[in-house]
């Protein structure tokens, strides 16, 4: 009897690692790859098309991350009065959400420029009032704003923690 059941538990033992290595076992197990973690975006990564003085088109790439931090990029540098703390500057924007690509807002489309008031305090998002500072009047600049520079957990119509991407155009600065 003993004989017997040692050579059952030896049988088992056996059968169960054949089945275990078996190399032609037509089942394979997958693992899911890890998530590839993008690189974070610089400004230059961002594509705007259009002339100054038009709606331009903003194009946000798909392979990298949006940065952490404020990104300005001087798209056309303007000849006339700078953007300094307090002054009034007339706008024209564009706006896209980083996360669905999407415009959101754009000046063009109302058919008039917006006032930006009391530069640096402002009642805009942080990311107009420290990204328009040194712009010149006739000049273009590219804002990539980070949640907490623009509507954080969300606001008018701005999904919770998105990135927004403008393009703004200083039509004309006063002191």
């Amino acid at each position: 009897m003993r004989t017997l059941g040692t050579i059952a538990a030896v049988a088992a033992v056996i059968a169960g690692a054949a089945a275990c290595s078996s190399p032609s076992s037509s089942s394979t197990a997958t693992v899911p790859a890890a998530p590839v973690a993008l690189p974070t975006c610089t400004v230059e990564d961002v594509r705007v098309a259009g002339e100054i003085g038009s709606k331009p088109t903003i194009t946000v790439p798909d392979t990298c991350r949006p940065a952490a931090e404020l990104l300005s990029k001087d798209l056309v540098v303007g000849s006339g009065a700078e953007v300094v703390p307090g002054s009034t500057v007339d706008t024209h924007y564009d706006l896209v959400t980083w996360s669905d690509k999407k415009e959101l807002d754009a000046s063009w489309l109302k058919g008039k420029t917006f006032a930006l008031e009391d530069v640096g305090n402002a009642p805009v998002i942080d990311g107009w009032n420290e990204g328009v500072i040194g712009m010149r009047e006739g000049g273009r600049r590219l804002l990539v704003i980070p949640p907490d520079k623009g509507y954080g957990q969300g606001g008018r119509g701005i999904a919770p923690n998105e990135t927004l991407v403008f393009v703004v155009d200083a039509v004309s600065v006063q002191a």
